[in-house]
């Protein structure tokens, strides 16, 4: 934070803006459009997670239709991710790591690496075979407070550019979750809204497809408090 508030009722008050505004905008799904109401990330501004996501954890991500019921013909997805403190003692994502586990589960070798400059924690690229790169940026980004003990809604906006044969195809994806502790678990409704890129030269495969999917993280260590 760039300002200090002594005043509890301001900062209460703030906290409850942003559940507010981010559970209005769930609820809302899939109705987005943009410009999407979130602001930019600085170079070095990463998101801040809850302690209680600390740790590694196995992912299950199962496919749900737009009513929260299970898409039968859709096979989980499972990968494993982790959460790490930074230089300021704060819980964040492993980007590269969890980025790599999530392509690879979906890819397999297709996937070659994926990489982050430590000075653009909001940038990443992913390399596949036959010189492909999937560049993808953060451009706008809301959650609310990581001293929240039960619940926890995170939303981002990216851009991502895919690099190879041909010209250069965009995309912007917004993906707002809510997580809840549940026992030793964490459960979370994640949903997802795929928009035209800012060019002319747009993913079509991507453009107005929504998606919402169940995810159940268990601790694959006893890091968790």
């Amino acid at each position: 934070m760039l300002l200090q508030v002594v005043s509890v009722q301001p900062v209460a008050a703030e906290s409850d803006r942003g559940v507010t505004f981010l559970q209005q905008r769930f609820d809302s799904w899939p109705q987005w459009s943009l410009p999407a109401p979130l602001p930019r990330p600085r170079a070095q501004q990463d998101l801040i997670y809850p302690d209680w996501f600390a740790g590694e954890w196995q992912v299950t991500s199962e496919a749900l239709d737009e009513s929260g019921e299970r898409i039968p013909d859709d096979l989980p997805l499972i990968y494993e991710v982790r959460f790490v403190a930074n230089r300021r003692n704060a819980l964040i994502g492993d980007r590269p790591f969890n980025a790599a586990s999530v392509g690879r589960a979906l890819l397999g070798e297709t996937l070659l690496s994926v990489e982050q400059n430590p000075d653009q924690v909001n940038r990443q690229l992913a390399r596949f075979r036959d010189d492909v790169v999937l560049e993808t940026t953060v451009i706008g980004r809301r959650e609310t407070t990581p001293k929240a003990d039960s619940d926890f809604f995170s939303d981002e906006l990216v851009l991502q550019i895919l690099h190879g044969p041909g010209a250069p195809r965009l995309s912007r994806i917004e993906t707002l979750t809510h997580y809840v502790r549940c026992g030793d678990d964490i459960c979370a409704d994640q949903r997802q809204v795929s928009h035209a890129g800012p060019g002319l030269q747009t993913d079509q495969t991507l453009e107005g497809r929504s998606s919402r999917f169940k995810l159940t993280l268990k601790p694959l260590s006893l890091d968790q408090g």
